[in-house]
Protein backbone atom coordinates (compact mmCIF):
# COMPACT_ATOMS: atom_id res chain seq x y z
CA UNK A 1 0.00 0.00 0.00
CA UNK A 2 1.24 3.55 -0.68
CA UNK A 3 2.61 5.70 2.11
CA UNK A 4 0.28 8.33 3.51
CA UNK A 5 2.88 10.32 5.43
CA UNK A 6 1.69 13.19 7.60
CA UNK A 7 3.68 16.33 6.75
CA UNK A 8 2.29 18.50 9.56
CA UNK A 9 2.62 16.72 12.90
CA UNK A 10 1.73 17.64 16.46
CA UNK A 11 3.26 16.04 19.54
CA UNK A 12 1.34 15.03 22.67
CA UNK A 13 3.35 14.57 25.85
CA UNK A 14 1.73 12.13 28.31
CA UNK A 15 3.63 13.28 31.35
CA UNK A 16 2.79 10.95 34.25
CA UNK A 17 -0.05 8.43 33.73
CA UNK A 18 -1.57 6.31 36.47
CA UNK A 19 0.67 3.25 36.38
CA UNK A 20 3.07 2.02 39.06
CA UNK A 21 6.00 3.98 37.64
CA UNK A 22 6.63 6.70 40.22
CA UNK A 23 9.00 4.43 42.14
CA UNK A 24 10.83 3.30 39.02
CA UNK A 25 12.16 6.67 37.90
CA UNK A 26 12.89 9.89 39.78
CA UNK A 27 11.68 11.82 36.72
CA UNK A 28 8.03 10.68 36.98
CA UNK A 29 6.22 13.69 38.47
CA UNK A 30 3.93 13.19 41.47
CA UNK A 31 2.72 16.47 42.93
CA UNK A 32 0.66 19.00 40.96
CA UNK A 33 3.67 21.34 40.99
CA UNK A 34 5.93 18.61 39.54
CA UNK A 35 3.34 17.48 36.97
CA UNK A 36 2.74 21.03 35.77
CA UNK A 37 6.47 21.80 35.64
CA UNK A 38 7.14 18.65 33.62
CA UNK A 39 4.27 19.49 31.26
CA UNK A 40 5.61 23.02 30.79
CA UNK A 41 9.11 21.68 30.06
CA UNK A 42 7.60 19.28 27.50
CA UNK A 43 5.76 22.17 25.85
CA UNK A 44 8.98 24.21 25.65
CA UNK A 45 10.65 21.18 24.03
CA UNK A 46 8.02 21.06 21.27
CA UNK A 47 4.85 19.39 22.57
CA UNK A 48 1.67 21.12 21.39
CA UNK A 49 -0.53 19.04 23.74
CA UNK A 50 0.09 17.82 27.30
CA UNK A 51 -1.93 14.86 28.58
CA UNK A 52 -2.18 14.85 32.38
CA UNK A 53 -3.22 12.45 35.12
CA UNK A 54 -2.81 13.33 38.79
CA UNK A 55 -1.22 11.38 41.62
CA UNK A 56 -1.32 11.45 45.40
CA UNK A 57 1.60 13.78 46.19
CA UNK A 58 2.67 11.64 49.17
CA UNK A 59 2.42 8.11 47.78
CA UNK A 60 2.57 8.62 44.01
CA UNK A 61 -0.55 6.48 43.60
CA UNK A 62 -3.09 7.38 40.91
CA UNK A 63 -5.79 9.79 42.07
CA UNK A 64 -9.06 11.35 40.90
CA UNK A 65 -9.04 14.31 43.31
CA UNK A 66 -10.48 17.42 41.70
CA UNK A 67 -8.30 19.76 43.75
CA UNK A 68 -5.18 18.15 42.31
CA UNK A 69 -6.48 18.53 38.76
CA UNK A 70 -7.38 22.15 39.48
CA UNK A 71 -3.89 22.94 40.73
CA UNK A 72 -2.26 21.29 37.71
CA UNK A 73 -4.61 23.16 35.37
CA UNK A 74 -4.00 26.54 37.02
CA UNK A 75 -0.23 26.09 37.02
CA UNK A 76 -0.10 25.14 33.33
CA UNK A 77 -2.42 27.96 32.28
CA UNK A 78 -0.39 30.54 34.19
CA UNK A 79 2.90 29.43 32.60
CA UNK A 80 4.94 31.47 30.15
CA UNK A 81 4.39 28.93 27.35
CA UNK A 82 1.25 28.09 25.37
CA UNK A 83 0.08 24.47 25.25
CA UNK A 84 -3.18 22.56 24.70
CA UNK A 85 -4.38 20.94 27.93
CA UNK A 86 -5.65 17.34 27.76
CA UNK A 87 -6.91 15.78 31.01
CA UNK A 88 -7.61 12.09 31.45
CA UNK A 89 -11.15 10.95 32.19
CA UNK A 90 -10.12 7.31 32.25
CA UNK A 91 -10.15 6.84 36.01
CA UNK A 92 -13.12 5.41 37.90
CA UNK A 93 -13.72 2.26 35.88
CA UNK A 94 -11.31 -0.12 37.61
CA UNK A 95 -12.52 -3.58 38.65
CA UNK A 96 -10.25 -6.02 40.50
CA UNK A 97 -11.82 -9.48 40.65
CA UNK A 98 -11.29 -12.14 43.28
CA UNK A 99 -9.69 -15.50 42.56
CA UNK A 100 -10.77 -17.80 39.71
CA UNK A 101 -13.16 -19.81 41.91
CA UNK A 102 -14.67 -16.82 43.74
CA UNK A 103 -14.44 -13.80 41.47
CA UNK A 104 -17.01 -11.95 43.58
CA UNK A 105 -16.99 -9.89 45.68
CA UNK A 106 -14.55 -7.56 43.97
CA UNK A 107 -11.37 -6.77 45.85
CA UNK A 108 -11.59 -3.49 47.69
CA UNK A 109 -7.94 -2.66 47.12
CA UNK A 110 -7.61 -1.33 43.58
CA UNK A 111 -11.31 -1.41 42.66
CA UNK A 112 -12.52 2.10 41.86
CA UNK A 113 -15.95 2.32 40.22
CA UNK A 114 -17.60 5.71 39.85
CA UNK A 115 -20.63 7.05 38.01
CA UNK A 116 -20.41 9.05 34.79
CA UNK A 117 -20.92 12.45 36.43
CA UNK A 118 -18.23 11.76 39.03
CA UNK A 119 -15.80 10.53 36.38
CA UNK A 120 -16.21 13.77 34.43
CA UNK A 121 -16.47 16.13 37.43
CA UNK A 122 -12.88 17.39 37.17
CA UNK A 123 -13.42 18.03 33.45
CA UNK A 124 -16.49 20.11 34.27
CA UNK A 125 -14.54 22.07 36.88
CA UNK A 126 -11.30 22.60 34.94
CA UNK A 127 -12.69 22.75 31.36
CA UNK A 128 -9.60 21.54 29.51
CA UNK A 129 -9.55 21.81 25.73
CA UNK A 130 -9.38 18.00 25.39
CA UNK A 131 -10.18 15.07 27.68
CA UNK A 132 -9.81 11.36 27.04
CA UNK A 133 -12.55 8.78 26.60
CA UNK A 134 -11.35 5.14 26.80
CA UNK A 135 -13.74 3.69 24.28
CA UNK A 136 -14.20 0.13 25.56
CA UNK A 137 -13.66 -2.51 28.21
CA UNK A 138 -10.61 -4.81 28.27
CA UNK A 139 -8.49 -7.08 30.42
CA UNK A 140 -5.75 -4.63 31.33
CA UNK A 141 -2.19 -5.80 31.89
CA UNK A 142 -1.50 -8.28 34.72
CA UNK A 143 -3.61 -9.89 37.43
CA UNK A 144 -7.39 -9.65 37.60
CA UNK A 145 -7.81 -5.98 36.63
CA UNK A 146 -10.52 -5.15 34.09
CA UNK A 147 -10.77 -1.62 32.65
CA UNK A 148 -14.53 -1.13 32.54
CA UNK A 149 -16.32 1.22 30.15
CA UNK A 150 -19.80 0.02 29.26
CA UNK A 151 -21.67 1.36 26.20
CA UNK A 152 -24.14 3.22 28.43
CA UNK A 153 -21.31 4.76 30.47
CA UNK A 154 -19.48 5.85 27.33
CA UNK A 155 -22.60 7.37 25.82
CA UNK A 156 -23.26 9.35 29.00
CA UNK A 157 -19.67 10.56 29.36
CA UNK A 158 -19.39 11.47 25.67
CA UNK A 159 -22.54 13.59 25.89
CA UNK A 160 -21.28 15.36 29.01
CA UNK A 161 -17.95 16.17 27.38
CA UNK A 162 -19.61 17.46 24.22
CA UNK A 163 -22.11 19.55 26.20
CA UNK A 164 -19.19 21.09 28.14
CA UNK A 165 -17.50 22.11 24.91
CA UNK A 166 -14.52 19.83 25.61
CA UNK A 167 -13.16 17.78 22.69
CA UNK A 168 -13.08 14.05 23.53
CA UNK A 169 -9.91 12.23 22.55
CA UNK A 170 -11.03 8.66 21.88
CA UNK A 171 -8.46 6.26 23.30
CA UNK A 172 -8.71 3.03 21.30
CA UNK A 173 -6.94 -0.07 22.60
CA UNK A 174 -8.40 -2.44 19.99
CA UNK A 175 -10.43 -2.38 16.77
CA UNK A 176 -13.74 -2.83 18.60
CA UNK A 177 -13.12 0.45 20.41
CA UNK A 178 -12.89 2.21 17.05
CA UNK A 179 -16.10 0.50 15.97
CA UNK A 180 -17.92 1.92 19.00
CA UNK A 181 -16.35 5.36 18.49
CA UNK A 182 -17.98 5.43 15.04
CA UNK A 183 -21.29 4.59 16.74
CA UNK A 184 -20.90 7.51 19.15
CA UNK A 185 -20.33 9.84 16.19
CA UNK A 186 -23.30 8.36 14.31
CA UNK A 187 -25.51 9.01 17.35
CA UNK A 188 -24.34 12.63 17.54
CA UNK A 189 -22.66 12.19 20.93
CA UNK A 190 -19.24 13.18 19.57
CA UNK A 191 -18.94 15.99 17.05
CA UNK A 192 -16.48 16.58 14.22
CA UNK A 193 -13.55 16.94 14.09
CA UNK A 194 -13.01 13.54 15.74
CA UNK A 195 -9.71 12.93 17.55
CA UNK A 196 -8.39 9.39 18.10
CA UNK A 197 -5.43 8.08 20.11
CA UNK A 198 -4.32 4.59 19.04
CA UNK A 199 -2.92 2.88 22.15
CA UNK A 200 -0.66 0.03 21.05
CA UNK A 201 1.13 -2.71 22.92
CA UNK A 202 -0.86 -2.58 26.18
CA UNK A 203 -1.68 -6.10 27.39
CA UNK A 204 -4.28 -7.32 26.47
CA UNK A 205 -5.35 -4.92 23.78
CA UNK A 206 -3.91 -4.48 20.30
CA UNK A 207 -0.27 -5.62 20.03
CA UNK A 208 2.14 -3.11 18.55
CA UNK A 209 3.27 -5.07 15.50
CA UNK A 210 2.90 -3.15 12.25
CA UNK A 211 0.21 -5.42 10.78
CA UNK A 212 -2.05 -4.81 13.77
CA UNK A 213 -1.19 -1.13 13.80
CA UNK A 214 -2.21 -0.74 10.16
CA UNK A 215 -5.43 -2.65 10.87
CA UNK A 216 -6.17 -0.02 13.51
CA UNK A 217 -5.23 2.83 11.16
CA UNK A 218 -7.39 1.38 8.39
CA UNK A 219 -10.37 1.45 10.75
CA UNK A 220 -9.96 5.19 11.36
CA UNK A 221 -12.14 7.22 8.93
CA UNK A 222 -10.03 9.34 6.60
CA UNK A 223 -11.54 12.61 7.86
CA UNK A 224 -10.62 11.92 11.51
CA UNK A 225 -7.35 13.01 13.15
CA UNK A 226 -5.33 10.32 14.87
CA UNK A 227 -2.22 9.98 16.95
CA UNK A 228 -0.50 6.81 18.13
CA UNK A 229 1.94 5.46 20.67
CA UNK A 230 3.33 2.20 21.98
CA UNK A 231 4.53 1.46 25.48
CA UNK A 232 7.91 0.12 26.51
CA UNK A 233 10.74 -0.85 24.17
CA UNK A 234 8.93 0.16 20.96
CA UNK A 235 7.81 3.56 22.23
CA UNK A 236 10.65 5.45 20.55
CA UNK A 237 10.00 3.74 17.21
CA UNK A 238 6.32 4.57 17.08
CA UNK A 239 6.65 8.26 16.15
CA UNK A 240 8.06 7.15 12.79
CA UNK A 241 5.37 4.49 12.32
CA UNK A 242 2.56 6.90 13.13
CA UNK A 243 3.87 9.65 10.84
CA UNK A 244 4.29 7.25 7.92
CA UNK A 245 0.70 6.04 8.44
CA UNK A 246 -0.64 9.62 8.37
CA UNK A 247 -0.87 10.25 12.10
CA UNK A 248 0.56 12.36 14.89
CA UNK A 249 2.89 11.52 17.77
CA UNK A 250 2.57 10.81 21.48
CA UNK A 251 5.53 10.28 23.80
CA UNK A 252 6.05 10.68 27.55
CA UNK A 253 6.72 8.97 30.85
CA UNK A 254 3.19 7.54 30.98
CA UNK A 255 4.25 5.22 28.15
CA UNK A 256 8.02 4.78 28.45
CA UNK A 257 10.64 5.64 31.08
CA UNK A 258 13.77 5.35 28.96
CA UNK A 259 15.66 7.53 26.50
CA UNK A 260 17.85 4.59 25.50
CA UNK A 261 18.73 1.25 27.05
CA UNK A 262 19.36 1.82 30.75
CA UNK A 263 19.11 5.62 30.47
CA UNK A 264 16.12 7.14 32.27
CA UNK A 265 14.41 10.00 30.43
CA UNK A 266 12.57 13.18 31.33
CA UNK A 267 9.42 14.17 29.48
CA UNK A 268 11.25 17.01 27.75
CA UNK A 269 13.96 14.64 26.52
CA UNK A 270 11.36 12.28 25.06
CA UNK A 271 9.72 15.20 23.26
CA UNK A 272 13.12 16.34 21.95
CA UNK A 273 13.71 12.80 20.66
CA UNK A 274 10.35 12.89 18.85
CA UNK A 275 11.16 16.32 17.39
CA UNK A 276 14.33 14.86 15.91
CA UNK A 277 12.42 11.98 14.32
CA UNK A 278 9.72 14.24 12.87
CA UNK A 279 12.12 16.78 11.43
CA UNK A 280 14.48 14.07 10.25
CA UNK A 281 11.64 12.61 8.19
CA UNK A 282 11.04 15.96 6.53
CA UNK A 283 7.80 16.79 8.33
CA UNK A 284 6.85 20.04 10.04
CA UNK A 285 5.96 20.28 13.73
CA UNK A 286 2.84 22.32 14.39
CA UNK A 287 2.17 24.19 17.62
CA UNK A 288 -0.80 24.68 19.91
CA UNK A 289 -2.53 27.42 17.92
CA UNK A 290 -2.44 25.33 14.75
CA UNK A 291 -3.78 22.34 16.72
CA UNK A 292 -6.64 24.47 18.06
CA UNK A 293 -7.60 25.52 14.54
CA UNK A 294 -7.34 21.95 13.23
CA UNK A 295 -9.44 20.43 16.02
CA UNK A 296 -11.72 23.44 16.66
CA UNK A 297 -10.74 23.63 20.31
CA UNK A 298 -11.96 26.19 22.84
CA UNK A 299 -9.07 27.81 24.67
CA UNK A 300 -9.92 28.69 28.27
Amino acid sequence: MPLNMNREVFITAAVTGSGDTAGKSPHVPRSPKEIAASAIDAAKAGAAVVHCHVRDPETGAASRRNDLYKEVTDRIRSADVDVVLNLTAGMGGDMIFGDVERPLPLKEQGTDMAGATERVSHVAECLPEICTLDCGTMNFSLGDYVMTNTPSMLRAMAKMMTDLGVRPEIEAFDTGHLWFAKQLVEEGLIEDPVLIQLCMGIPWGAPDDLNTFMAMVNNVPSNWTFSAFSIGRNALAYPAASILAGGNVRVGLEDNLYLSKGVLATNAQLVEKAVGVIEGMGAKIIGPEEVRKKLKLTKR
